[in-house]
This record gives C-alpha cells, sequence and structure tokens, in this order.
C-alpha cells in the first residue's frame, strides 16, 4: 500500500471518529497535511479556531508565525508535515484532556510509521510530553527540555526530537519568540547533520 493510501486512511478515521466528546461541537477535523516524505515532522497539540474552520493545521495567527520560522531556515509548508495530538479542537481552546490525548494518538502514531520523519520538533508541553515519553526519555517542563536534541527511537523508527514552544506562546510573550528563532536554528543544524537541509 501506498503512503498517499495509508495516510488516506488514517485521514478518513479521523474525519468518522467518535472516540470522545470532542467531534460533538469540532466544525471539522483536522488530520495533518504535509509532505509525506519529510524529514521534518512538526507536532503541535491540538485545532485552534481556525484550524476549526479550515480543516488545516496551524492557519490562524501561530500558523503564520511557523511559516516565517520555516522560511528562515530554508523550509516551506510543502516540505515539512505538521499534525497534532489531538485532531478535533477542545472547547474554548483548553488544554487537551488525559482521556482525549490516549483516544486520540493512536492516529499520530499511525502518522510517524507513515511519514518516518529524521526530526520530529515538538510544538509545546503537550506534544513534547507525548512525544518523549514514548522515545522513553523524562518530559519535564518545556522551559527545561527546549532547544536540545533527543536522539533515540519512536515507534521502532530512530529520530532525533527537538521540543520547542507552541507558536502560539510566543504571540503573546516576546522572549518565547526568542527562544523559538534559536530552537529553529538547531532544527537547521540537525537537518544539515541527516542530510535534509
Amino acid at each position: 500500500m501506498s503512503k498517499e493510501d495509508l495516510m488516506g486512511g488514517v485521514k478518513a478515521e479521523v474525519e468518522a471518529c467518535q472516540k470522545c466528546d470532542l467531534w460533538r461541537r469540532r466544525r471539522n477535523p483536522v488530520p495533518g497535511e504535509g509532505s509525506l516524505n519529510a524529514v521534518v515532522m512538526f507536532i503541535g497539540e491540538a485545532p485552534g479556531y481556525w484550524e476549526d474552520v479550515k480543516g488545516r493545521p496551524f492557519v490562524g495567527a501561530a500558523g503564520k508565525l511557523l511559516d516565517g520560522m520555516l522560511e528562515e531556515i530554508g523550509l516551506s509548508r510543502g516540505d515539512v508535515y505538521i499534525g497534532n495530538i489531538v485532531k478535533c479542537r477542545p472547547p474554548e481552546n483548553r488544554d487537551p484532556q488525559p482521556g482525549e490525548v490516549q483516544a486520540c494518538t493512536p492516529y499520530l502514531d499511525r502518522q510517524i510509521r507513515i511519514i518516518q520523519p529524521k526530526i520530529i520538533v515538538t510544538l509545546g508541553r503537550h506534544s513534547t510530553a507525548y512525544v518523549l515519553s514514548k522515545a522513553g526519555f523524562e518530559a519535564r517542563g518545556i522551559t527545561g527540555v527546549r532547544g536540545r536534541v533527543y536522539e533515540g527511537r519512536l515507534l521502532s523508527l530512530g529520530v532525533r526530537i527537538i521540543p520547542t514552544y507552541h507558536p502560539a506562546a510566543a504571540l503573546y510573550n516576546p522572549k518565547y519568540r526568542d527562544s523559538l528563532e534559536e530552537d529553529f536554528q538547531v532544527i537547521k543544524r540537525e537537518l544539515n547533520k541527516v542530510g535534509g537541509g
């Protein structure tokens, strides 16, 4: 089966999913988008207002910031894959609840297996906690782990995990923006190491 067929299967399941209550209030699920051969995969936490409206990840103000950061290191959206640990918007943009994460992350795990990225960038504390613990690392607070490179195995794949702040946090706090820019330089450096830059 091709990567397109496999990812199409995940998308269809996400669209029909009723494993948690988030489907009841969503406009659109947000399965994820980008290159199925991406070297870098970005994982956020959950769709926000505009993502819910459009059914696409990172299309609001945080998405514009992410696009700009990608451009600064010579990448575009078409070069990477962008997804979330939760595929439907939580009410009022609240944090995803543990049961919602548990119900939804098998879809993300399948996406990671399909894409087989060499680098996974986690955006924010929820995706960082999920991905680092899944790879066997202790997931401390985002401030303590951001900008570091964790080399390990995730779902039997050799990956480099780079946690950083969620772009939405950088919109509200300028010092996070500086840190985000620093962390994107780490991504660029690691991309050069794995031959994707």
